[in-house]
């Protein structure tokens, strides 16, 4: 995809980004984008609505059902197409070539604009390339961070997958662990191998990687537990999502291990968890915003020709920790599905 852009720093462009769509948020905006539900929660963070034409956007992920985080995801993108008078079609599938056949339905409907998680890049690679030979500008978001670029992307809304799980090795190697068990919830995802890549790389002592059904509780919970009881030296858990860190903690309780529990990515029970101290600390990446930014970008390209990160760098949404010193200021937005 052709575009002209000068080239800015990492650390500018997510600032920049998120600095215009406050203040695109407070100038006003409010719409449909999912039905009269998703515009009474886009209500309570939207201020007025925009008076461009309407567009219609769709936005393609690979979320499992059911999964809170991806909640917040469509949340964030709900809100910004109500402010932007933006149609939003939201669609997922964990599987890569459904999820690449639901691009394709975007396609046929000849929407305005795309954003897609590319948490498999290579089977969406063809569809992408697909949409944008057919006019559809099209961003990146949550997944994708290393081949955006490559494959035309407009824009990428999303953390460094390899920094975040190399801050939290880090942060992990303060606490006194010495064995760490990395849980991977969907094998051949690239977010979550970049994390635990990430963790072993800075972590000072033994990393083990566990894969686990994320699709089946029951199974993740009985996989994590048999671990724990066959290894007694594991004493530092790290879950990739909310949920799987909420079973982690039943784990740790039911094989008598001592282990504590440190994750990825925040839902409403997860900062409970933190605030009783059950959970050590989360890494949050800012879904909301990934969604917010991601259809807010798509608006501001059809309207005004902006490119957020200048076109030539992401813009980072993460990694940001939430334990015990600051979970209390991040609570009253978890409980309305926002963090």
């Amino acid at each position: 995809m052709n575009r002209t852009s000068l080239p800015r720093s990492r650390r500018i462009a997510p600032v920049v980004a998120v600095a215009a769509a406050a203040a695109l948020a407070l100038a006003g905006c409010s719409s449909s984008s999912g039905g009269k539900k998703a515009e009474e929660e886009a209500a309570d963070v939207s201020a007025g609505k925009a008076d461009t034409p309407r567009m219609t956007i769709a936005m393609v992920t690979h979320a499992p059902s059911g999964d809170t985080f991806w909640d917040t995801i469509r949340k964030g993108a709900e809100a910004a197409a109500a402010k932007d008078n933006i149609k939003l079609i939201y669609s997922n599938d964990e599987t890569a070539g459904d999820q690449a056949n639901l691009v394709q339905n975007a396609i046929d409907q000849k929407v305005d604009g795309i954003a897609v998680t590319l948490a498999k890049p290579d089977a969406l690679k063809a569809v992408v390339a697909k949409a944008e030979k057919a006019g559809i500008p099209v961003v990146g978001l949550n997944a994708g961070l290393s081949v955006w670029k490559q494959q035309g992307l407009l824009s990428f809304f999303g953390q460094d997958e390899s920094v975040s799980g190399q801050a939290l090795g880090d942060k992990i190697n303060g606490t006194g662990a010495k064995h760490a068990l990395c849980v991977i919830q969907a094998q051949g995802d690239v977010n979550l191998e970049e994390r635990c890549a990430g963790v072993k790389k800075t972590f000072g002592g033994k990393t083990d990687i566990l894969y686990v059904n994320g699709t089946d509780m029951p199974s993740v919970k009985s996989t994590i537990t048999a671990k724990l009881k066959q290894d007694s030296s594991i004493d530092e858990v790290v879950t990739l999502g909310a949920p799987v860190a909420l079973t982690a903690t039943q784990s740790v309780s039911e094989s008598g291990s001592k282990a504590k529990v440190a994750t990825f990515d925040l839902n409403k029970e997860l900062v409970s968890a933190i605030e009783k101290g059950t959970i050590q600390f989360a890494v949050d990446q800012q879904p909301y915003l990934q969604g917010y930014l991601a259809v807010d970008a798509l608006w501001l390209y059809k309207t005004n020709g902006n490119f957020s990160g200048g076109g030539e760098q992401p813009v980072l949404t993460g990694p940001a920790f939430v334990d015990k010193s600051n979970v209390d200021a991040v609570a009253k937005f978890a409980a309305k599905g926002t963090r």
